[in-house]
């Protein structure tokens, strides 16, 4: 009878473990989400925001799969249409961008503009744009504030006689801001300018660090670089943004878009993200994106440091 007694005890032992096992499993892969492609571009701007947001989805308890830093609008673009990437932040104003038969004028208008894509980009690619930021981080042609003040040149349209009248003039940029309509094309066809290859020093990728310090160098006879509205280093770097008089850029507030598949299974990153893009006005961003462009911290620190002292993160 004893060892009757003793066989049914190890029976019980043995199955109470390994009860426990399977619900310390269950509850474990319970706590897990995930993983999630997060990705960025590959300025500035796009590794900060990339980064923050990886960073909120971890301590969500989220496993995230980190391609910050991941390509140029094209490319990310492709990707998370193709469901390569889930999660990263984008422009509303490359809406006109990706949907070039839109009407141009509601890309003018910050709300309009935000409406629209969300609505194009849900019917065609079931992708879901969350709450944007309220920066405008437009494109935009800064020189030299000292070729500024000696030719007087405040506005686009200065800028175009200055050149018109044989100005000296060389531009740095990236090939995206280069190639693409709605850019560099834009503003020549809307200020009646037009760049010859020796006056374009064009880079591969899209960091605005790159282009204005070749201007602030002087680099290769470089005076004028293309910049983005948030860029936090224009002051340091004594270059001066030229009014864009003839409204032909859009409003780009970043937001965080997201595969539509992805956020039907986890709805809550939706009220993770949300506080912190609400919290994203231009000056922040400056001061943000100059302590990496200018300061040379690193964009994940930066990241942190913002989310700890602003109560997003513990």
């Amino acid at each position: 009878m004893k060892t009757l007694r003793y066989v049914t005890l190890a029976v019980f032992l043995v199955v109470t473990v390994l009860s426990a096992g399977a619900s310390g499993s269950q509850e474990e892969a319970e706590q897990t989400k995930g993983p999630v492609t997060v990705a960025s571009k590959i300025d500035t701007e796009g590794a900060l925001l990339g980064n923050m947001i990886v960073q909120l989805l971890e301590a969500d308890g989220f496993e995230v799969e980190d391609s910050t830093e991941f390509g140029p609008t094209d490319v990310i673009r492709k990707a998370i249409i193709n469901g390569e990437i889930d999660l990263y932040p984008e422009y509303t104003g490359n809406g006109a961008f990706f949907y070039d038969d839109s009407p141009d004028d509601v890309w003018n208008d910050p709300e309009a503009g935000y409406e629209t894509i969300k609505e194009l980009d849900m019917e065609e690619h079931g992708i879901v744009w969350l709450q944007p930021a309220s920066a405008n981080n437009t494109w935009a042609i800064a020189v030299r504030s000292d070729l500024a003040e000696e030719e007087d040149l405040e506005t686009l349209d200065d800028l175009a006689d200055y050149i018109e009248d044989g100005g000296t003039f060389k531009f740095a940029a990236s090939e995206e801001f280069v190639t693409r309509p709605d850019t560099l094309p834009a503003f020549e066809e809307a200020y009646g300018f037009e760049l010859s290859e020796d006056q374009l020093l064009t880079f591969s990728g899209g960091n605005t660090a790159t282009t204005t310090q070749a201007a602030a160098r002087g680099t290769d006879d470089v005076n004028a670089a293309m910049a983005y509205g948030t860029d936090g280093n224009l002051g340091a770097l004594d270059l001066t943004v030229l009014e864009d008089s003839r409204n032909v850029q859009p409003y780009y507030l970043p937001a965080p878009i997201v595969r539509s598949e992805v956020l039907d299974e986890y709805p809550e990153i939706e009220s993770i993200l949300e506080p912190l893009f609400s919290s994203l006005d231009l000056e922040t961003l400056q001061e943000l994106n100059a302590r990496i462009a200018v300061q040379g911290e690193d964009a994940g620190q930066v990241a942190e440091s913002y989310l700890t002292e602003n109560g997003f993160l513990e």
